[in-house]
C-alpha cells in the first residue's frame, strides 16, 4: 500500500522529476542515435555484399554468354563446313557421272569393237589362260579367274582417272 506524499513534498520532487525526464530524453536520444547509426553501418554493409554479389553474377553472366557465344560460333562453323563439304560431294558425285557417262559413250564410236578387242586382249594377257571375259555393263570388258578379277570396263577407267586428279578436279567448283 503507498501512502500519499503531502502536498509540498510533491512540489519540491517537480525539480528531480524534470531532471529525471531529461536524463531519459537524453539517454533515450542517445540510444536512438546508436541504434540510427547501427542500422545505417548494416544497411551499408548489405549494399556492399549485394554489390559484390551483382559484380560476380555479372562476370559469370559475361562468362556464361561468350561461352555460349563460342559455342554457337563454333556450331555455325562446323555446319557452314558440313554444308561445303556435303556441296563439294555433291559436285564430286555429278562429275563421276558425267564422266563415266561420257566415257560410255564411246560404245557408240566406230573405233569402240578395236578398244574391246585390245581390253580383251589385255585381260587374257594379265589372268593368264582359264579367264573368262564378259561384257561390262556400259562398255569395256571384266576379266575373271579363280579368286582375281580385272575390271576393264569403260566406267571403271573412267573413275580410276578421275580419282588420279585428286584434288585438282575440285578446282572446277572452288570458288
Amino acid at each position: 500500500m503507498r501512502t500519499s506524499l503531502p502536498p509540498e513534498a510533491d512540489a519540491a520532487l517537480d525539480p528531480v522529476r524534470a531532471q529525471l525526464l531529461r536524463a531519459a530524453r537524453v539517454d533515450g536520444e542517445a540510444l536512438l542515435a546508436e541504434a540510427d547509426a547501427q542500422v545505417a553501418a548494416v544497411f551499408a554493409e548489405a549494399e556492399g555484399r549485394v554489390a559484390a554479389i551483382l559484380a560476380e553474377a555479372r562476370r559469370l553472366g559475361e562468362a556464361d554468354a561468350e561461352a555460349a557465344r563460342d559455342a554457337a560460333h563454333t556450331r555455325g562453323r562446323r555446319a557452314a563446313r558440313a554444308r561445303e563439304l556435303a556441296a563439294r560431294r555433291e559436285c564430286w558425285e555429278e562429275l563421276g557421272r558425267l564422266v563415266v557417262r561420257g566415257v560410255e559413250d564411246l560404245r557408240r564410236a566406230d573405233s569402240y569393237p578395236l578398244l574391246r578387242t585390245r581390253l580383251t586382249t589385255y585381260v587374257r594377257a594379265a589372268l593368264g589362260a582359264g579367264v573368262r571375259v564378259t561384257e561390262a555393263p556400259g562398255g569395256g570388258v571384266v576379266g575373271e579367274t579363280e579368286g582375281r578379277r580385272l575390271d576393264c570396263s569403260l566406267a571403271a577407267f573412267a573413275r580410276r582417272a578421275l580419282e588420279r586428279t585428286g584434288t585438282e578436279a575440285e578446282e572446277l567448283w572452288a570458288p
